[in-house]
């Protein structure tokens, strides 16, 4: 017997003897899963706390959110560049591109890219200064995830097709 028909074999014998109790006929696939269009599919994290960064990711997927984990500035800046997100996460206080210098160099290059700030770090100085460079928020750690849902949720709407405007245009 060939290997071929040794499998077709076994798994013709697993299915007669009932092994599958409690499947259906058909198998529904994630593909078809329905989508909410009010939250980001492609949101890019960017700290180097990386037991919190992943944390927030699984949190946020939990919730139907797409999410991509960076741990420092320049792997950030490389997959804004081969993979732009919608909206972005990111820490003040990295070693080497800081947060700042990330804020800056998106918004010159990818203004549409909505940036969320959050750290535990930051400054009411610091928090004018990405303000001023186009961050879409500021937010303080720890944050509350309803919080954080909710913001993600208004930069997704900013960056959504035929928006309107804050002021209505």
């Amino acid at each position: 017997m060939s290997k071929r028909n040794a499998i077709l074999t076994e798994v013709t014998q697993l299915s007669s003897r009932n092994e599958f109790k409690g499947t259906q006929a058909h198998h529904s696939s994630i593909i078809y899963k329905k989508l909410n269009v009010k939250l980001p599919v492609k949101v890019l994290l960017v700290d180097d706390e990386k037991e919190f960064v992943q944390t927030l990711s699984e949190r946020l997927q939990m919730r139907d959110m797409g999410t991509a984990v960076v741990y420092d500035g320049k792997s950030a800046l490389d997959r804004v560049r081969n993979d732009a997100p919608e909206v972005m996460i990111i820490d003040l206080k990295m070693p080497g591109i800081n947060g700042m210098e990330i804020l800056k160099k998106v918004k010159q290059t990818k203004p549409e890219i909505e940036i969320i700030v959050l750290t535990g770090h930051g400054s009411g100085q610091d928090k004018k200064k990405c303000m001023d460079l186009g961050a879409f928020a500021y937010l303080q750690k720890p944050v509350d995830i309803n919080l954080l849902i909710q913001t993600l949720k208004k930069a997704h709407e900013k960056t959504r097709p035929g928006k309107k405007t804050k002021s209505g245009e």
